[in-house]
């Protein structure tokens, strides 16, 4: 009996395995706010090749920690707020992610500050088969001078990465376009016989309450673990986040690593450490925490 018991677990141990690697993906969506190549004309004066190099190197080790935490490296990881390809470049060559097989896929936007959205994707678990930036339209039919939406197709499944417009100088309507925008991207991608979406990204707003019928169309509310991804105020908000449709189940958490954080001595507990504050540079990598996206087929 005790010999039976222990096939049926061993069998069970490696069906659990072999499930989680084959019929499963680990993405993860990063606000890194403010990553800017060091020879940019647009960096400010005291960002040095020293302290790029250092927040590449904290970029890459957190990824080593999310695969310490899941058990595998995450398959895709999409960014907000990288500036150009020399800087994803950069973190692939010059890292601990310099033996791993990512690839890069970016696109320069129309950003007024000249910031954008990026995918890191894994050759050997999630081989691209295409890829376009997506314009964000104004209200007067043109371009909205914001990130564009990135997409990245692969085998019966699309990311898409995100950076709505933010809530700086009321700027709502602009984030209704950019979500008008994303919810006809994965309508036409369903149309077009893609059977699953994940849409991640910075909203720069809570969509998933009452507002959850502003996201795509037909969107099932991943799960949270209640945490925030960026504290103002004293108050943790959950602005970054993700959007699924078309998989078995897929689980959202944010990835509150210790080495992410710092005390918060103006209002208690703690808050996301970041590269600067101010001109004062504080060593810290992102005011966003990442958000870890399970995705079971």
């Amino acid at each position: 009996m005790k010999r039976t018991m222990l096939l049926i677990a061993l069998v069970f141990g490696f069906s659990l395995r072999a499930y989680s690697q084959q019929d499963s993906l680990v993405v993860l969506f990063w606000n890194v706010e403010n990553f800017f190549d060091y020879r940019s004309e647009n960096k400010p004066q005291y960002w040095t090749k020293r302290r790029f190099q250092a927040k590449c190197d904290a970029v890459a080790k957190t990824l080593l920690r999310v695969a310490d935490r899941y058990g595998r490296l995450p398959d895709a990881v999409g960014f907000a707020e990288v500036e150009n390809a020399f800087v994803l470049r950069q973190l692939l060559s010059e890292t601990a992610l310099r033996k791993l097989d990512y690839r890069i896929v970016h696109y320069e936007s129309p950003d007024h500050r000249g910031i954008d959205c990026a995918l890191l994707c894994r050759r050997s678990t999630l081989p691209l088969r295409g890829s376009a930036p997506k314009h964000v339209p104004d209200s007067a039919g043109g371009v909205m001078a914001t990130r564009d939406i990135l997409l990245a197709e692969f085998d019966s499944l699309a990311i898409l990465v995100n950076h709505h417009p933010s809530q700086l100088g009321g700027k709502a309507d602009r984030r209704e376009l950019a979500f008008a925008r994303l919810r006809a991207l994965t309508d036409s991608l369903h149309a077009a016989g893609q059977p699953r979406t994940l849409a991640v990204g910075d909203f720069n707003e809570d969509r998933w309450g009452e507002n959850r019928r502003s996201g795509p169309a037909n969107d099932e509310r991943v799960g949270r673990n209640g945490k925030g991804t960026i504290k103002y105020n004293g108050k943790w908000e959950k602005i970054d986040g993700g959007f699924a449709e078309g998989f078995l189940r897929v689980r959202e958490e944010v990835f509150d690593d210790p080495v992410l954080l710092e005390a918060d001595k103006a209002f208690g507990g703690e808050k996301p450490r970041r590269t600067f504050v101010g001109p004062r540079y504080t060593g810290g990598v992102s005011d966003h925490l990442p958000v870890v996206f399970l995705v079971y087929y």
